[in-house]
Order: C-alpha cells, then sequence, then structure tokens
C-alpha cells in the first residue's frame, strides 16, 4: 500500500493599484501512472459516483487504508470521496478464491466487470464480508470501488487462493518455455522452465527417465526454482529424459512437460578383461610360431590392448591392439617367459584397467598323442581303467575324465568333469563310486610339462560308455531313523559314526551281506562309533545302525555305504 501524496500549492500576493491580491495555483493532476501487475492502479475523486477527472492517480501494491477523517489526499475532501482499484493480472490454472473485505463506509468488487461483493450505506462501524468465487485460467480483471460519505474512512480488501484440498480440485498449468543444457565437460544437464501464474503454487518436481523406461513415481527433485542441474546422470553415453511439472499447496500436480532429451557422454570404462591365459603352443601344423595371449569377451569392448613386461612387477610396454578374444606374440622368443596384461577398450574410448597378470613361455610345440587303448571294466567297487602307456617322453600326468552320455545315438558325448590325476608311469586307475547300475563314460587325457593337452590340440578324445554293477542291497533301508550314519574308509577298514540318539542305551551295527542277502549284526556298542576292521577290500559295503532302547526295542535304521578299491 502506497499512501497518497499530497499536492504542492503556491501561494503569491500581488500589489496592484493599492489592493492586496491572494492568488491559489495548483498543479493538474498528473497523467496516469503505468502501474506493473499485479499491483494496483489507484485513482482518487471528490465524489461518491467516480465521475469527472480524478484528483489524483498512483500504483498501490495493496489495499489496507484507513484515513481517519483525514482527507485521504490533497484536493480531496474529508468526506463524500471515492477511490477506485483496480488490477488485471495472469491467475494461471485459475481456481477457487475468495474475497475478504473490511470497510467504513462503503465498497463494491467486480470481477471482469461483474459484481461479487456490495457493501455500499453510510455506516458508523466497521463492516466485514468474504465472499468465494472460482476465476477462470488466464488473465482476469479486480475491481474496487470504495467510497465514504461521513465520518470515518478505512478499507481493506485480498484476493487469496482458498488452500483446502476440498475445494481447490484445479492442477496447476503445465510449465512452459522447458529447456535443457548439457555439459560435456562436467556431465551436468541443467534444466530451465518459465515461472508459472499460480498465485497458490508450491514448487515444480523434475521427473528423469532412461530411454525405453517410464518415468517412476518418485521425482529425482523438488525445488521452487525455475531451473534444476542434475549433476546424478551417469556419464554412460546413454539417452535419458526428462520432465518438470508443477504442484500447489493443496497438492494438485501438473502434466508433465514434454520430454527433454541429453545423451550423455561416455565416461565409463569397460570391465577388465577376465581368464587371462598365455600359452605357447598353437598345433602341430601351426606355422606362424609365438606365445598365444587369449581372455573372455568384455561386454562393450570393441577392441583389446596387450601389454608385456619380462618381470611381473616390470614395466608393462603396449604390444599391439585387437578386435579379437586372442592375440599371437610372435616376437617371443622360446624358452623365455613374459608376463602379460590385457586392457579393453570401448568405442568412445574409455579403457579400462589392466588384467591380472599372466605368464607363459614357449617350449615346444608337440603335444602328447591321444591316449588309446582305454578299456573300463565295471567293479563291485565302481570301475577298473586301464590304457596303452602314452609315447610323449615329457609327459607330466594323465587326468581322468568321467561323466554320463549325452546326445542321441550316433551323436553322442561323454559330458562331465575331472575325477583325478595319475602320475606318468601309471597305465591303470580304480575309480570308486556306488555301484547302482547307472551308464556312465570316461576318457583318459595326456598332458605334458608346458601343460599342454592332447585333447585341447589333437582331440577330441575317445570315451568308452560303461554300466555299472548294480551292488544296491535287495533290503531297502526305511527313512524317519533318528540315527544319522556316516561311512568312510579309514585304514585298513570302515569307520562308523553317527549321532547320539534320545533316551538309547546302546546301538547295533549291521553290514549287509550279498550272499545272504541280509543286513547281518557286526557289533553292539554305547559309543557314537565303530571300526570296521574286516571289510574287504575291492567291494562296496552297505552298514545299518539303530538305536536300543531299555524295554527292548529298536529305532529305525539309519544307513550309509562306501566302496572300497583293492
Amino acid at each position: 500500500m502506497n499512501p497518497a501524496r499530497r499536492t504542492a500549492a503556491t501561494a503569491a500576493v500581488l500589489s496592484t493599484t493599492g489592493a492586496l491580491l491572494s492568488a491559489l495555483t495548483t498543479t493538474a493532476a498528473s497523467a496516469a501512472p503505468s502501474c506493473v501487475s499485479p499491483v494496483y492502479t489507484r485513482t482518487f475523486y471528490a465524489n461518491t459516483t467516480f465521475s469527472g477527472t480524478p484528483k489524483k492517480t498512483d500504483c498501490d501494491s495493496g489495499i489496507s487504508e484507513n484515513w481517519g477523517t483525514a482527507a485521504p489526499a490533497t484536493g480531496l475532501p474529508k468526506d463524500n470521496f471515492g477511490v477506485r482499484w483496480s488490477v488485471t493480472r495472469d491467475f494461471g490454472s485459475g481456481g477457487p478464491f475468495s474475497l475478504p473485505v473490511s470497510t467504513q463506509d462503503g465498497v463494491r468488487v467486480y470481477l471482469d466487470g461483474v459484481r461479487k461483493v456490495d457493501i455500499w450505506k453510510n455506516v458508523s462501524a466497521n463492516q466485514s464480508k468474504s465472499v468465494d468465487v472460482t476465476i477462470p485460467s488466464g488473465k482476469h480483471t479486480l475491481r474496487v470501488d470504495y467510497v465514504n460519505w461521513t465520518g470515518t474512512a478505512n478499507v481493506a480488501f485480498s484476493y487469496l487462493p482458498r488452500l483446502s484440498a476440498d475445494a481447490d480440485k484445479v492442477k496447476p498449468l503445465v510449465p512452459t518455455g522447458t529447456s535443457v543444457a548439457y555439459d560435456k565437460e562436467t556431465g551436468k544437464a541443467k534444466l530451465s522452465w518459465a515461472k508459472n501464474k499460480e498465485m497458490d503454487l508450491a514448487g515444480y518436481r523434475v521427473y528423469r527417465r532412461l530411454k525405453g523406461a517410464s518415468f517412476g513415481s518418485k521425482p529425482l527433485a523438488t525445488t521452487t526454482s525455475t531451473s534444476y542441474t542434475d549433476a546424478t546422470l551417469p556419464k554412460t553415453g546413454e539417452t535419458y529424459y526428462y520432465e518438470v511439472r508443477a504442484y500447489d499447496r493443496v497438492g494438485n500436480e501438473s502434466t508433465g512437460t514434454a520430454d527433454q532429451a541429453v545423451t550423455t557422454v561416455d565416461r565409463v570404462a569397460p570391465d577388465a578383461p577376465a581368464n587371462v591365459s598365455a600359452g605357447g603352443h598353437f598345433g602341430p601344423t601351426d606355422s606362424t610360431g609365438g606365445l598365444k595371449v587369449a581372455w573372455d569377451k568384455v561386454a562393450g569392448a570393441v577392441s583389446y590392448r596387450v601389454f608385456r613386461a619380462a618381470s611381473e612387477n616390470g614395466t608393462y610396454t603396449a604390444l599391439g591392439t585387437t578386435d579379437q578374444l586372442s592375440y599371437l606374440d610372435t616376437s617371443a622368443a622360446e624358452k623365455v617367459t613374459y608376463y602379460y596384461r590385457v586392457s579393453a577398450v570401448d568405442a568412445a574410448g574409455n579403457e579400462s584397467a589392466q588384467s591380472e597378470t599372466r605368464y607363459g613361455k614357449i617350449w615346444d610345440n608337440d603335444p602328447p598323442a591321444l591316449v588309446t587303448g582305454l578299456s573300463v571294466t565295471p567293479t563291485e567297487y565302481g570301475f577298473h581303467l586301464d590304457w596303452d602307456k602314452n609315447p610323449a617322453t615329457d609327459l607330466k600326468y594323465y587326468e581322468i575324465h568321467w561323466g554320463e552320455v549325452m546326445g542321441d545315438p550316433g551323436d553322442q558325448v561323454c559330458w562331465g568333469g575331472t575325477a583325478d590325476y595319475v602320475s606318468p608311469d601309471r597305465t591303470s586307475y580304480d575309480y570308486t563310486t556306488l555301484p547302482d547300475g547307472d551308464e556312465v563314460c570316461f576318457f583318459v587325457d595326456a598332458v605334458d610339462d608346458e601343460g599342454n593337452s592332447a585333447i585341447k590340440w589333437n582331440g577330441p578324445a575317445e570315451a568308452v560308455p560303461v554300466t555299472e554293477l548294480d551292488m544296491t542291497p535287495s533290503e531297502a533301508t526305511p527313512e524317519g531313523s533318528p540315527v544319522r550314519l556316516s561311512a568312510t574308509a579309514a585304514g585298513t577298514g570302515v569307520a562308523l559314526g553317527w549321532n547320539a540318539v534320545a533316551d538309547a542305551t546302546g546301538y547295533q551295527v549291521y553290514r549287509w551281506n550279498p550272499g545272504s542277502k541280509a543286513y547281518e549284526k557286526l557289533g553292539a556298542t554305547t559309543d557314537t562309533s565303530y571300526e570296521d576292521s574286516g571289510a574287504a577290500k575291492g567291494t562296496t559295503h552297505f552298514y545299518r545302525v539303530v538305536a536300543l532302547y531299555a524295554d527292548g526295542t529298536e529305532s529305525a535304521p539309519g544307513g550309509d555305504w562306501v566302496a572300497l578299491a583293492p
């Protein structure tokens, strides 16, 4: 509220032909000022009909006046005057408003020329009233006419959004002028937009999504400003989208702005290559020579750099770049150990850390021959394997492989894993397992001092399928026993162990006799262990243990087995 200013008056006293004349000159009303919304344009009238030329026009930031019994401005009477305020402003999305007034004497409030408040009489005390209205979106004009007839003069008026969820169901307008600027150096994105016109605006919510995904329910940020800088963008070369939504003090949220896209710089290096190996054999027909470095594929990598050093902690020098998963070091000399590391490079030029160090050297290019003459005999303890002695003079060991036959007839393979390693001076092996009639398969690999595998370079090996004997007792061991039995080969026999059973006075040990086809007693004990020193080698033994109780009963048996090689 700006108080009215009194207009200065200039008095002059003139002397003409002996008479005293008094003249009063008053400045004319100035031109109407330009008041910027939401500031009111205020005009003063020396009447209550708002007629004729205003005595004064100025700008007023709010309507809250108490002139008492004085004139509101120079040149106006203290009674029978009028004051008019007018403002045109943008109400954004509009919505429910209240128009509270307090006055002595009369006041009328107009919205777009339509009277909404009418208190129009000469009174000796303040009058108050509040009217609820709905203001449409966009620009609208409020006009307040005040008159004082006699006595005290005061007036107060405001227009306020109704901050009630029951009253206000109007969403704010969608923010306009949205733009985004991305700084490739810092990786930050600055989002800007124009200020909303809502009088009950609480702020703005910024949302972000990855291309191909949707905006979540939780905003990235909330702000009362008209800009936001996102410093959390991943620098992965991916595209992200932003939108801004305005929300009011009741909680109504606007729809989102048009998506603003940002494609980030890629500053994320790929992972370092894994499972790096360095070996010096490339098959008997390879004529290039050299030491081969290989590794697993790295996601996002378009090329790889290979480094070499003379010692594990020495200086690693780049050898070359390749888009393959291996690199042939043709400069490697025979019988010299070299140390290698590999890095991965993506399309943006980001390079990973170097891999773990692997070393290798070229000794020879001759792997052992494939193992021949393999025979597999089913036994009571599993299988006995025999094969021909391998002719390689630098043989380091035989690798026994056990597996299952996979595939259709005519296109079958032995699929399994390593069962054991055998010294190069042996040509037989006993494989212990539970002989229960399954079909399995075996093959044997020969590996030399340099780790050259016969199968790797000369394979595939010839696998032998074979069916186990079935040593399973004809009397099945029932489930639900409180005894949990464990049988293991130990020394010259079999060690049995089990848990203590509540209320048991002792335990009875049984062993299956294939001849009598029955479980026969071995011995009784009050301990929770028993050693069967008389268990024969070269067969599979099946055991049971029951808990004995004071009333002469016994528990259900707990069972286990152990295969003993010859």
